[in-house]
């Protein structure tokens, strides 16, 4: 082992032992700002050429893999939802393999995504990268930072719990029309609900990676749980859908395009709702339709009220 691997290895575990140890103790702010800060070091050799690393090419992908459930547990410590949490008994198994990540030749032991060798840009980032110059992607508008904790693509959250007189939303997003749909990388769909002033109501979530493409269309049909009561949320919010895909050139993850939902357009059956450009414009200030072409999002919505 090279010197700088120990180096990295002997500060990795001190900050994975420093962050289990504030959640053994129920210091959950400090253990979240530990876990978020070495999920990110580990994104970062995940995603370094090969001549700049350390590790090999499965190496790497072990360690994008430990990132990926660094997060899931800094998630599940900010929700307020008790199924399916990433627990930190889970966690702590991960600390021999980080550890040993040299010699490490078993299987993981979580069926998780590792974190894609690619750069994810978070909403309003793209402001600041130059455009591709075609006619479908430009526009004007601004996004706001994520209120909530950093997303790992493909993770959905389930249905909330019934109460009384209240209303749950499922979406089923069946397709999206594009025109140059069998060109898209990689393509998934990032599902958040925005106040007017384009702050998060809920939690923000990413389909898995489309299952098909299909002549001018990318296929989906994946249900999305709203993770609050319609009744509960405030006047004016809407649903946006922002649809992603790899950019092999610029190595990078970028929104194509978004559509949005208003609440009045809340009712059981199929809807089919227009595609704007991005960047994507969480306060629908200045909405630019992304072509001409009768090219939609088609959803279903299914409601349940106790």
């Amino acid at each position: 082992m090279s010197e700088a691997a120990r180096s990295l290895l002997q500060r990795w575990g001190a900050s994975f032992r420093k962050g289990t140890d504030f959640d053994s103790w129920g210091q959950l702010v400090e253990a979240i700002d530990e876990y978020q800060i070495l999920a990110r070091h580990l994104q970062k050799e995940a995603q370094s050429q090969q001549n700049n690393s350390e590790f090999t090419e499965d190496q790497k992908k072990t360690i994008a893999k430990i990132a990926t459930c660094l997060e899931l547990r800094s998630a599940a410590l900010q929700s307020t939802q008790s199924q399916d949490e990433f627990k930190l008994e889970d966690l702590k198994k991960l600390e021999p393999i980080l550890k040993n990540i040299l010699t490490y030749n078993k299987e993981f032991p979580f069926d998780v995504q590792p974190v894609p060798l690619r750069k994810i840009l978070a909403p309003g980032e793209e402001e600041h990268l130059e455009f591709e110059e075609d006619d479908e992607e430009g526009g004007a508008g601004a996004g706001s930072p994520d209120s909530f904790p950093a997303r790992v693509p493909g993770t959905l959250l389930p249905r909330l719990p019934s109460e009384p007189g209240m209303t749950l939303l499922t979406i089923n997003i069946e397709k999206i029309g594009l025109k140059d749909a069998g060109q898209c990388i990689d393509p998934y769909i990032t599902v958040s609900v925005k106040d007017l002033n384009g702050i998060d109501l809920t939690p923000v979530q990413d389909t898995p990676v489309a299952l098909r493409k299909e002549d001018m269309y990318v296929h989906f049909n994946v249900d999305i749980e709203i993770q609050k009561h319609i009744e509960k949320l405030t006047k004016g919010a809407a649903i946006f859908f922002e649809f992603k895909h790899y950019k092999p050139k610029k190595r990078f993850t970028s929104t194509k395009c978004f559509a949005f939902m208003e609440m009045d357009e809340i009712k059981p059956g199929a809807i089919v709702i227009e595609l704007y450009k991005k960047p994507t414009d969480f306060k629908r200030k200045k909405l630019q339709l992304l072509t001409k072409k009768p090219l939609y999002l088609h959803l279903h919505q299914t409601l349940h009220k106790e």
